[in-house]
């Protein structure tokens, strides 16, 4: 009787529509951020916020009409029947704030007090993703890796590959730092409002715009460094072998 043959793995196979990693982040990268659609229904709230609370001194208003902006942003989305996320991500964020705006109402923060906690949400949540892209570098296993492994059918696999590994480690790295800035030039800004060291109203109009100066288009730049990097290699992008 002639030995079976062992039986070989069959090669892994390219991803559908997807040729390389550069090309796959890229793709996601773009969803993720929204387009300029996006963009805008993100900023709308926090330009609401600002505008009425230096006007007329009304938190209660201020509040009310940012959240009556992102509520109607999401009403044309439901009737468009388009994707409602970025919308929801502004209503969340709107209510985060009004979350903090309140507990410094209930410790007796003054009216300058509570607009200046609107913003300390975002600054805190700059420092925590900033700080967990950076330990996800640090311990070998970059965030960005994982958007590669959800297409790629194994959340693990890329980490196999050092060069996918090193590509996905220098990603991240230009993720983190938009946030790592915002955190660095808004927090001392809130600090010193918060202390008194300069005008609290200034502080908060600064904090206004910065919040949308260094958002969206921080990121896009970001983007832009990302598809720099992208661009100058092709690494193949394959499904692990079943």
């Amino acid at each position: 009787m002639t030995p079976a043959e062992p039986v070989r793995p069959e090669p892994a196979t390219p991803v559908a529509g997807v040729e390389t990693v550069e090309a796959l982040v890229r793709t996601q990268m773009s969803k993720a951020l929204g387009g300029r659609r996006g963009m805008i229904e993100a900023a709308v709230p926090t330009i609401v916020f600002t505008a009425l609370w230096l006007t007329t001194r009304e938190m209660r208003l201020a509040l009310g009409v940012s959240v009556a902006a992102a509520v109607t942003l999401l009403a044309v989305r439901l009737v468009q029947r388009t994707t409602v996320q970025f919308v929801l991500n502004a209503l969340f964020g709107i209510g985060i704030g009004w979350l903090f705006v309140t507990i410094s109402a209930r410790q007796g923060g003054s009216e300058d007090d509570q607009a200046l906690a609107y913003f300390l949400p975002g600054i805190l949540y700059n420092a925590g993703y900033s700080v967990i892209l950076a330990a996800t570098c640090l311990v070998g296993w970059p965030l960005v890796g994982f958007m590669v492994g959800s297409v790629t059918g194994d959340p693990t696999a890329w980490h196999r590959d050092r060069q996918v590994v090193r590509l996905c480690a220098l990603l991240t790295w230009l993720l983190a730092v938009p946030c790592a800035l915002r955190v660095l030039v808004q927090g001392p800004i809130w600090l010193a409002g918060k202390s008194a060291a300069i005008d609290p109203d200034s502080a908060i109009a600064a904090l206004g715009v910065l919040k949308i100066a260094m958002g969206w288009p921080l990121q896009l730049a970001a983007l832009a460094a990302m598809v720099w990097v992208l661009s100058r290699n092709h690494t193949p992008v394959q499904r692990s072998a079943a």
